[in-house]
This record gives structure tokens, C-alpha cells and sequence, in this order.
């Protein structure tokens, strides 16, 4: 923690009985002198600030040169002690604001005795490094936070694979072990990010016509089994129109619901009785959400869970600190669509939390869309990528697809398998050592024939628009992103592998 300590000037002060032209010569001496303090008995009585007094001494030199300092000193200066940390003391700058011309403060130690003083202006400029460096320091975390979350998706690819093979009950029990703690480190991961840019103002979110029976539906089936796994019971209700729809985002809907749920299940076994309430009113439809439970324990903790997620105490302890990364995101949603969450102790036992807001209505008669399917003839993809764990997820959702696939580990290895023609589509990672993906395109582009032809997909994290269109320029078709999402290849793979390659790619 950066105190004021390491940031004032600890230069003597003067006496009240100082006269001007003495304070006169300490500033013209020293350039860098912003302000003096003027003390008695070691006590500070006041505070000369250079730019002030230069401009009143210019003015009415001659006449106060002989007069004590006291005439034009500040007689109130800001006092603040040498342990307050710097950005509380910025804080309490903007919350009672003083006179503009007070561009210094004086520092005191615990006895209140001077100890130096501090320019605002310098301190500002060092809070605002500060701050840059804590946003760069926390995007390279995001940064890394994403990487981490990408591997632990191949993670989870690889023990989908093993969990089809025959495995003894011990071998089968490790597996499901790893790929339950990877999805729970992902989760919290990807809670942790989302969090992070929330808190940024830089949450996404896409709003589609939803229905909110569709919407209870999908909160129950993703929690009914998980509860009975743990002793509970969830009820979920829908109070609503049947056919009533909403203009929201319904996966950070679902978010709310999950830390909600989560945080009532790990409170105790019991029964758990969760609503979502729609009324249509003339500025839109009033949704109230409510999770329930009866499971013991005591009040004040449950509550410091709902209204404070990332306490101390709550992040020393792995479960908790999951629990609270959830709720806290789940207030941050809620307040985005101007609403607020709200608890309440239930009589006898347990904790109801609410949320409420407004949201826009919308039509949502249209069937649904139908689910992406792969051309029935057995496509045969090349997978190039010089990350393995990238390569086994990209094979491991070829295989979902019933695609057949071979592997290369880079620019250089993917032209020379190219030559032969013999693959349906290519998907090809940018950044690759020897050659990478873009030079490697335009080669195999150049080869003629079949190979000129073959459908080539970038596998990349860097897709804004200005990169897709440098894609397609050398001779790709589309863009997946990574982490792969199987929905969006699938789609992809849909268009290019049926024929529809033609069509006008969505970045």
C-alpha cells in the first residue's frame, strides 16, 4: 500500500515571524519549491503556496517585503497524516472539495507535528501512474485468465475422448475428477473475466427476443439434477403470459438464476423454490426473479454472501471466493438492466433473494432455428496448429462431427500435406512458427488444382474486423475464433463443407 510518506517534501518550515523576503529567497533558490509550510513549536500554522505568493509579492513587493509570513499565508491548510494511503486521500480530495488555490497540503506525523509537504499536482500524476499500471497489470491478467481458460477447454475435449474409451471404474473415476475440477475452474475463470470488464463498463450484452417459458424451462434442467445430487429439491415456477417475450440477454439471465441457485445450494440441503414473474405493463414486461431456500444457518453470513461477495473472508476459502465471483457478477448484470438484487431472512429458516427490472417486450412466435448439421459424406479435415492441446480440441469436435482429420504442426507442414489434394477443408491456426497461417494460405492458393479450391477456415483470438478482412484477402473462406465454440464451427463447417462456400462469410 503507497502511503503520502514516499511522496512529500520534507523541507523545514519557517517561523510565523518569518518575513516575506526571506520566503522570498527560499523559493527564488529552488525551483522546485511548491510550497513552504510555516510552523510553531513544531506544530503547522500554515502553508505558503509558491504560485500565490510570487504573484501577490510581484504586485506588492516593496511594500510587504518586511512583513511577517503570516499576513499572506493560508492560516487553514489541508492537514493530512503521513499513513493515509494515496488513493483514500485522492478519494477524499474529490468528496470535499477545498479553495482551488490549496495546491499543496501539509503532512503530520501521529503527534500531529509537521513532517513535510505534498503537492497535488504530483500527486495526482503519481495516482494516475498507479492506475495505469494496475489496468495494464489487470489486462495482461485477463490475458492470461483467457489462456488458462482455453487449455482447460482442451483439457475437457481430452476427457470427453477418454470417458469413450473402455477405462477401469479407477481409471473412469480420475477422468471424471479432471474434467469436473477443470469445468468448475473454468466457470470461475470465466466469471472472474466477465467480472473484471463488468467492473470496466465493458460487460457485452445481446439482447434477442426470448421466452420466458423457454427461459424457466432452461433454469430448471440446468438445476434440477444438480440438486438432487446434493440432497435438495429445486421447484421452479414460471408466473407469466405462456407466450410472453422480452427483448434481453437470456445467458446473462441464466447467470443470475446460477449464482443465486448456486449460492442457496451451498447453504444446506432443503428445498429450494425458484420463480421468475412476468407482467406486462405499457413501458414493457416487469420480470421479478426469486430463489428460496430453507437451509439453516446463520443470517448475518448469508447476507454478507448476497451483499458482500468478495470479502476478505469469502476469498481465502477456494468455494467461497466461486460463490462470490457469481454473486457479485450477478449484481453487476442485474444493475445493468436497472434492476437491483435484494435478500431477506426468511421466517423460520433460510433466505429468499430477489431481483426486478424492466424489459423491452418482443414477439418471439418464429420456430425455432434448426440445429447446424455437417454434410452426411464423410468430410476429411487438416487441422493445422502448432499448439497441441489446440490440435486435440479441433480433432475431438471433428470427431463429434463424424469429420475424419489429420494434423499438422505449422505454415510449412500444412502446404506440403495440401499438395495432395486430398482434404475436404483446412482449418488453419494465424501465428505459427517456420511459416504462419496467412503465407501458408496464399501458397497453397497459388498450388492450382484441388488444393487452390480447398476451403481454409482461420483458427485465431484475433478477430477483429480489420484481421478478418486480412484473412480473406489471402485466400481464407471464414473466421472461427479460439476458444472453439462447437455451435460456431459447426456452422462453418455446415456452409463450407455443403456447397454454400459462395455465400458471404460473417466475420
Amino acid at each position: 500500500m503507497e502511503t503520502l510518506s514516499r511522496l512529500i517534501d520534507r523541507r523545514p518550515p519557517v517561523a510565523s515571524t518569518t518575513s516575506c523576503r526571506d520566503v522570498w529567497a527560499i523559493f527564488d533558490a529552488d525551483p522546485q519549491a511548491f510550497s513552504v509550510a510555516v510552523a510553531e513549536d513544531c506544530r503547522p500554522v500554515g502553508v505558503v503556496y509558491r504560485d500565490v505568493f510570487m504573484g501577490i509579492m510581484a504586485v506588492a513587493r516593496d511594500t510587504l517585503h518586511d512583513h511577517p509570513i503570516t499576513e499572506i499565508m493560508d492560516a487553514d491548510p489541508r492537514l493530512v497524516t503521513l499513513d493515509t494511503e494515496l488513493g483514500a486521500f485522492v478519494d477524499s480530495l474529490a468528496d470535499h472539495p477545498s479553495p482551488v488555490f490549496r495546491t499543496s497540503f501539509v503532512a503530520i506525523d501521529e503527534a500531529g507535528d509537521y513532517a513535510g509537504v505534498g503537492g497535488l499536482g504530483s500527486l495526482l500524476a503519481s495516482y494516475r501512474r498507479r492506475q495505469r499500471e494496475a489496468k495494464d497489470a489487470m489486462a495482461l491478467v485477463e490475458r492470461m485468465a483467457t489462456d488458462i481458460n482455453h487449455h482447460l477447454d482442451g483439457v475437457l475435449a481430452i476427457t470427453e475422448r477418454l470417458e469413450q474409451q473402455r477405462l477401469t471404474p479407477d481409471a473412469s473415476a480420475f477422468v471424471r475428477a479432471i474434467g469436473d475440477t477443470s469445468r468448475d475452474m473454468g466457470s470461475m475463470l470465466g466469471r472472474a473475466i466477465e467480472l473484471h470488464r463488468s467492473a470496466l463498463g465493458q460487460l457485452p450484452m445481446a439482447p434477442t427476443p426470448v421466452r420466458l417459458r423457454d427461459l424457466a424451462d432452461a433454469v430448471e434442467a440446468r438445476w434440477s439434477a444438480r440438486a438432487a445430487e446434493g440432497g435438495s429439491t429445486l421447484l421452479f415456477s414460471y408466473d407469466g403470459d405462456p407466450e410472453c417475450g422480452v427483448e434481453v440477454d437470456g445467458e446473462r439471465l441464466l447467470q443470475v438464476f446460477d449464482a443465486l441457485i448456486e449460492s442457496a445450494l451451498a447453504s444446506g440441503r432443503g428445498v429450494i423454490e425458484a420463480c421468475l414473474q412476468a407482467r406486462i405493463g405499457v413501458d414493457g414486461v416487469s420480470l421479478g426473479g426469486s430463489v428460496r431456500d430453507n437451509a439453516t444457518g446463520l443470517a448475518e453470513d448469508r447476507l454478507a454472501r448476497v451483499f458482500e461477495p468478495l470479502g476478505a473472508s469469502r476469498i481465502e476459502d477456494r468455494t467461497e471466493m466461486a460463490l462470490g465471483v457469481g454473486m457479485a457478477l450477478a449484481h453487476r448484470i442485474v444493475r445493468s438492466l436497472g434492476g437491483e438484487v435484494r435478500a431477506e431472512v426468511n421466517r423460520g429458516a433460510g433466505l429468499t433473494v430477489r431481483f426486478a427490472f424492466v424489459a423491452p417486450s418482443a414477439e418471439t412466435g418464429a420456430a425455432p432455428a434448426a440445429e447446424p448439421t455437417i454434410d452426411a459424406r464423410a468430410a476429411h479435415i487438416l487441422i493445422v496448429d502448432d499448439n497441441a492441446t489446440n490440435r486435440m480440441v479441433a480433432e475431438a469436435l471433428c470427431d463429434m462431427f463424424e469429420c475424419t482429420s489429420e494434423q499438422a504442426l505449422d505454415g510449412l507442414e500444412a502446404v506440403d500435406m495440401a499438395r495432395s489434394g486430398r482434404f475436404d477443408l483446412i482449418l488453419m491456426d494465424i501465428k505459427m512458427p517456420r511459416m504462419d497461417g496467412i503465407t501458408a494460405t496464399r501458397a497453397i492458393r497459388e498450388m492450382g488444382g484441388r488444393p487452390a479450391v480447398t476451403p481454409i477456415v482461420a483458427l485465431t483470438a484475433n478477430a477483429d474486423p480489420s484481421d478478418v478482412q486480412t484473412y480473406l484477402a489471402a485466400g481464407m473462406q471464414d473466421v472461427v475464433e479460439k476458444p472453439i465454440k462447437p455451435e460456431r464451427l459447426a456452422i462453418v463447417l455446415s456452409a463450407l463443407l455443403s456447397g454454400d462456400a459462395d455465400e458471404e462469410v460473417a466475420a
